[in-house]
């Protein structure tokens, strides 16, 4: 059943070779909505491969203010934390189940030789790097030069897509947790959105249109 799993997500990147150490070394953990998998603080020695559902990872403040960065969708991989596990360092992102998820927990130590012994290894986590690299260049660019009513569409239509629906079932509360602004702010932007026409407005539910 593993091997499937695995197989499905990872034939089209990984040789059989490979595929084959992945289960037979992997730790397959099965969360729900809202769990927590990783912690700020927190030492990390796995590398987490996602074969269904998806990871929210968010950086805290000092002040505990929190603000999301990317999300790890199905064949991704944190390649945070990669560099804190390789040096024994604590996390500086947590990472939070955005909805009922499946992941593969490979020993970090298997990062290394991996690399040496498998090419499409080294691909795959080159690329991973690459793509989470240019997702906090778009988090950046957010922050930098989008107006608080933009983000606020962004934020919505990204999770439209990561969810898989066009219903989101959320809070303003959460809403201004992720992009880190008030919930007075975040409720007036979203009548302003419904007014527009592009989305509609439920108790603790949100359409995008």
């Amino acid at each position: 059943m593993l091997k499937e799993k695995v197989t499905s997500n990872f034939s089209h990147i990984f040789e059989s070779d490979l595929i084959d150490e992945i289960v037979q070394v992997g730790i397959l953990k099965k969360v729900k909505e809202n769990d927590l998998l990783l912690d700020i603080g927190q030492k990390f020695d796995k590398i987490p491969l996602v074969l269904s559902g998806a990871i929210k990872i968010s950086r805290e403040d000092e002040n505990g203010d929190e603000i999301s960065l990317y999300f790890l969708e199905q064949g991704d991989t944190c390649n945070i934390t990669f560099g804190s596990g390789l040096n024994s360092e604590k996390s500086k992102v947590r990472g939070i189940a955005e909805r009922d998820s499946e992941i593969l927990f490979i020993p970090l130590e298997k990062l290394e030789e991996w690399m040496i012994t498998y090419k499409s290894w080294r691909i795959f986590v080159i690329k991973s790097y690459n793509t989470r690299l240019s997702e906090m260049l778009e988090a950046i660019d957010t922050l930098a030069f989008m107006k608080m009513d933009q983000r606020l569409y962004k934020h919505l239509t990204d999770k439209v897509k990561i969810m898989q629906s066009t219903i989101l079932n959320t809070t303003h509360e959460q809403i201004a947790l992720d992009l880190n602004t008030s919930r007075v702010v975040v409720s007036r932007l979203l009548k302003k959105l419904e007014n527009e026409q592009k989305i509609k407005l439920f108790r603790n539910k949100i359409e995008v249109l």
